[in-house]
């Protein structure tokens, strides 16, 4: 059977390769995309483990993904380090505003008293100074390598307002842009404000008990501890899980209907060999049986370019535009099975609608 299914593909090859690229589309877009939502996610929270501080004060919500409420009052600031166990407490302003022209279409800016901010998150200078006037900033390596950017250069925020760029920071840490806690309360006008409180407990301190004692003095507001945001960091994007629930869906889809839509007109081109067949005794079982191996050639091929592409792909976009891809052996897995069960099941109608075909009429007709 094995000849006659490889024949069968070989004859008809460039509607074999039409489905086969079908099929490999739909890979291609459960694997990229997966992978490059994984390593958004994983870039996201690998700048949030570089917090050297092991609880986020914030109000309930302040620390969801986009939100840039500046809610808290810096006054909890004192308050959290009067708590047993508490070495230290430094309030963070955080800004965030859709732009085009971000990796992720997203700004995001934090506000920040530089020298407590570094010491606690041990984090230096590597070029220039910290800011100090409200219409300076600094920004980590990667931003620089990024936009390209020089000390003296002046880079635009806030919608039109100018900012020159005094320093550079590592390692990377929260947001990529930072300025004085002052300049961002001034210009959001949220005096004595801030969007979350980084807490530094005591060496030795035990940090959920820390945290309790912060829930139990303070209650109200939100005690998150660090490792648990770096581990929800894919919760915290909205619409990210139906993303790429959507993403599945769409794979599948694609597979299915090149599939079928190849399988059916074959089957059509097909009707005379078929009837023949059937007239030297093959049973229906044997036409369906042929059918879908045929199917899950072209599932197989599909699997193997669109892996190709999409690695390949992968790698063109991290080198021309700086984007993590972070692929996962789950969805690699589901991209296969979807490949794979999605061309078997778009060649089911057909397989079927050509097993009960009449060798007689057909003899007689054609």
């Amino acid at each position: 059977m094995l000849e006659l299914v490889i024949a069968n593909l070989r004859v008809r090859f460039f509607r074999t390769l039409i489905s086969v690229i079908g099929v490999a589309l739909g890979v291609v877009l459960i694997v990229l995309f997966t992978g490059l939502a994984k390593g958004m996610t994983e870039d996201m929270a690998k700048r949030s483990a570089n917090w050297k501080a092991e609880i986020v004060f914030a109000r309930p919500g302040g620390m969801e993904f986009g939100s840039s409420n500046m809610n808290v009052s810096t006054a909890y600031v004192e308050r959290l380090e009067a708590i047993e166990g508490v070495a230290s407490a430094v309030p963070v302003g955080r800004y965030i505003s859709a732009d085009p022209k971000a990796r992720w279409g997203l700004l995001q800016l934090d506000g920040v008293d530089w020298e407590p901010f570094a010491k606690m998150n041990g984090m230096t200078l590597t070029q220039g100074r910290a800011p100090q006037a409200n219409d300076e900033v600094i920004l980590d390596e990667r931003q620089v390598k990024n936009d390209k950017s020089k000390l003296g250069d002046k880079i635009t925020l806030f919608g039109n307002k100018q900012f020159t760029v005094v320093g550079v920071f590592e390692p990377p840490s929260g947001s990529r842009i930072k300025m004085t806690l002052g300049a961002m309360q001034s210009i959001l006008e949220e005096t004595n404000k801030c969007t979350y409180i980084l807490v530094k407990v005591k060496d030795g301190a035990d940090v959920p008990a820390v945290a309790a004692r912060i829930n139990e003095q303070l209650p109200g507001n939100k005690v998150n501890l660090t490792s648990d945001l770096i581990i929800d960091a894919k919760e915290r994007v909205p619409g990210l899980n139906t993303f790429l629930r959507v993403l599945v869906g769409l794979g599948a889809f694609v597979s299915i209907v090149f599939v079928l839509l190849s399988m059916y007109t074959t089957i059509t081109e097909r009707r005379k060999e078929i009837g023949i067949l059937k007239s030297l005794g093959a049973s229906r079982s044997f036409i369906v049986s042929t059918i879908e191996g045929e199917a899950l050639l072209i599932g197989v091929a599909g699997v193997a370019l669109g892996f190709f592409t999409a690695f390949a792909a992968s790698l063109a976009i991290s080198h021309f535009f700086e984007l993590q891809f972070d692929f996962s052996a789950t969805w690699i897995a589901w991209a296969i099975a979807i490949a794979i069960v999605g061309s078997l099941f778009g060649a089911l109608y057909p397989a079927l609608r050509a097993s009960g075909i009449d060798p007689v009429e057909v003899m007689v007709n054609e």
